[in-house]
């Protein structure tokens, strides 16, 4: 698969690659889309279909971004956000400026009482699956995109419940089913049929699909799934246009009540992240936070949780990384979650290292992920060693830690800490 990559007048230059397999239409019309605006729809304006839930929460949210500035917190700003019982916003603002980078070791203390307070010493653990990956979508920074010339490839139900048989034998009993962004191949019927499946093998299935409306995250609910993971990307709706260039997924109000929707449908919980490195971390971070706290407010009911992904290389494209965001930065960020929002849970990927991993459960992640392929039906040759009779689709990104569950339990318990994969009962 060759590629190659273009001059463009925009920062996201680095994210550009052209495939030679792309005929000249369809490379005409990449181009128009990267070099010029105008051929681009607005992105802030609703498609046909798109349901419009008039929240308050976006306003909110935007209000507390507007008026965020990282530099005018001090190290007093940051002391003080560390001694109060309670973490205001201003105090979570502060906690995620610059000037709380000397404070990181106090940060992670109390980090690490808050999370022993609310979730003692557990982490949960949980495997995605990836069902298909074919996308309609042109974001740029990622792997199933388009125009990025990959091995596609849409499980049928006989070999979607294969790869579920054999990470339910592995002892796995919390499940995430995942889709590229394709209405048209990855129908809200056909991943209800993936749900009601995966009830026959797990206690728990979440899903991490393309926005929908109410009704269909209804349907979705009463297929078997119990919550919904939607990426933001990034906050930061200029930047959110330069890097969704196609497809459903460019309309960034549809995306942002995506969660809200899902609530109003019965899903019992919902998750959020921004996918730090795509624009300024310390905004996108605070957004994601807010965007929990306002809905925490108005759903009281629901289970929340934050993810806190940074830009990982892809097929074709290894330029692409997690810019300013290292894991440093990933680990104030985590913290400053904890002490803003402690009952809420954390979610931390295979996309970080088994080493920081290790370390971020012992202070503010109570749930990871193990057993990982962002690949499509290749469970079996990864768990069992036996290639599959079928073919495998390509993955969506790389992955840093590639531990078996038997290895991440391991090394969970060695850390003095009790791996859940499961605490609920359905009667």
């Amino acid at each position: 698969m060759e590629h190659t990559n273009i001059k463009a007048p925009q920062s996201e230059n680095q994210f550009f690659i052209d495939s030679k397999q792309l005929p000249p239409k369809a490379l005409a019309k990449k181009h128009r889309l990267e070099r010029d605006p105008s051929s681009r729809k607005n992105h802030m304006e609703y498609l046909p279909g798109m349901e419009q839930i008039h929240s308050d929460v976006c306003r909110n949210v935007l209000t507390q971004i507007e008026s965020y500035d990282p530099s005018r917190y001090t190290a007093r700003d940051v002391k003080a956000a560390l001694e109060h019982n309670t973490c205001t916003i201003e105090d979570f603002k502060a906690l995620l400026s610059p000037a709380a980078d000397p404070f990181l070791e106090q940060m992670a203390a109390r980090a690490r009482l808050e999370t022993s307070r609310h979730f003692g010493n557990t982490v949960y653990l949980f495997t995605p699956l990836y069902i298909a990956n074919y996308c309609e979508n042109y974001c740029v920074y990622c792997g199933f995109n388009c125009y990025n010339h990959i091995k596609r490839m849409k499980l049928t139900m006989e070999q979607i419940e294969h790869e579920m048989k054999v990470i339910a034998d592995s002892g796995m009993e919390e499940i995430l089913i995942l889709t590229g962004e394709s209405r048209t191949q990855s129908s809200v019927s056909y991943i209800g049929e993936a749900c009601k499946l995966a009830r026959k093998y797990f206690r728990m299935t979440g899903l991490e699909i393309y926005p929908v409306n109410t009704d269909e995250y209804r349907y979705l609910h009463e297929c078997g799934a119990d919550y919904v993971t939607v990426f933001q990307e990034t906050y930061d709706r200029d930047k959110y246009e330069t890097l969704h260039l196609l497809g459903h997924k460019r309309v960034w109000p549809y995306r942002f009540d995506a969660q809200e929707r899902a609530l109003m449908g019965g899903m019992r919980g919902v998750s959020f992240s921004a996918l730090l490195g795509l624009s300024d971390f310390r905004k996108d971070a605070l957004a994601s936070a807010m965007h929990v706290y306002y809905l925490q407010r108005k759903y009281p009911h629901a289970e929340m949780s934050l993810s806190c992904p940074r830009l990982r290389p892809i097929i074709n494209n290894d330029n692409i990384n997690p810019l300013d965001v290292h894991e440093k930065q990933l680990c104030q960020v985590l913290c400053a979650y904890r002490i803003f929002l402690p009952f809420a849970g954390i979610t931390v990927s295979s996309r970080e290292s088994a080493v920081f991993r290790n370390g971020i459960v012992k202070i503010a992640a109570t749930k990871v992920s193990a057993g990982v392929s962002t690949g499509i039906g290749d469970h079996e040759s990864k768990y069992t060693g036996k290639e599959p009779a079928g073919a495998k689709g390509d993955e969506q990104f790389e992955i840093d830690d590639s531990r078996s569950l038997d290895a991440v339990y391991q090394d969970i318990t060695d850390e003095g800490l009790q791996p859940v994969l499961n605490d609920y009962l359905y009667v």
